[in-house]
């Protein structure tokens, strides 16, 4: 009888103790999750702003005056002339905002080590114009002087905003070969940093009106010429969707 009470005992602390023992739940094998990495946010490019100046206005950074777009009134001169404080050869007058940027290209191209450059010329004033292109007439006739010389009134020296530029000591001057010089590469290159563009690029006669000019700069600002730069398109008229001038209209 004893063992039976004692057998029934133990039997009940066995049954208590499983009773109480914690359910075991089946555990999934131990995985690596993977890793998200956020997604790279996409750089918008801002919107560029074709009417942000006049195309029209002689005093605008922006006018364009060729063969089809001559100066109003056709005689300009511009208002507010300054001195280059650059190595010339005629007194370097432009505009106050291109003066200051071919002055710190001019410097950059230096310590960059293209070598020094200075200004062949730069503002002319009508009357100089009517006789620098009567010149070439005189040595090329009417239609090659138009191909490498503005008639007064259409020309870019007219506004103070551009300058013809060459490597010092001289070197192929005001001749397409300079193009091939350190100074003329070093501005194809990098003459939009300082808002400059080379106005007669090489194989755009048909939309300028003029030979390929490797020294002839235009000064846009940098919004502009920065724009150009990144959309690959080489002239003015081609930009702001202008005619192509490869000739005078009369």
């Amino acid at each position: 009888m004893r063992r039976v009470v004692a057998a029934l005992v133990a039997g009940a602390v066995v049954v208590s103790l499983a009773a109480c023992a914690p359910e075991r739940v089946p555990v999934a094998p131990a995985t690596t999750a993977p890793v998200i990495l956020p997604s790279p946010i996409a750089k918008v490019k801002s919107f560029f702003d074709k009417h942000k100046y006049s195309i029209d206005d002689p005093l605008s950074i922006w006018v364009i005056n060729d063969k089809l777009r001559p100066l109003n009134p056709i005689n300009y001169a511009p208002p507010d002339m300054v001195q280059a404080k650059v190595r010339s050869i005629f007194t370097p007058l432009m505009r106050p905002e291109a003066a200051a940027a071919i002055e710190k290209m001019f410097a950059a191209a230096k310590a960059e080590g293209a070598g020094e450059m200075l200004i062949q010329n730069s503002y002319r004033s009508y009357q100089t114009q009517v006789n620098v292109h009567q010149n070439w007439v005189n040595q090329l006739g009417e239609k090659g002087a138009d191909a490498q010389s503005a008639r007064a009134g259409y020309s870019e020296h007219q506004t103070g905003w551009t300058a013809d530029v060459g490597a010092y000591p001289a070197k192929c001057s005001i001749t397409q070969c300079f193009g091939d010089t350190p100074q003329g590469k070093w501005l194809a290159a990098n003459a939009w940093r300082f808002g400059f563009v080379i106005r007669y690029p090489e194989g755009k006669q048909d939309v300028t009106g003029y030979i390929y000019e490797p020294w002839h700069v235009r000064y846009v600002g940098t919004y502009l010429s920065t724009e150009m730069h990144e959309t690959g398109i080489l002239t003015l008229e081609e930009f702001f969707d202008l005619p192509p001038a490869p000739d005078y209209a009369n």
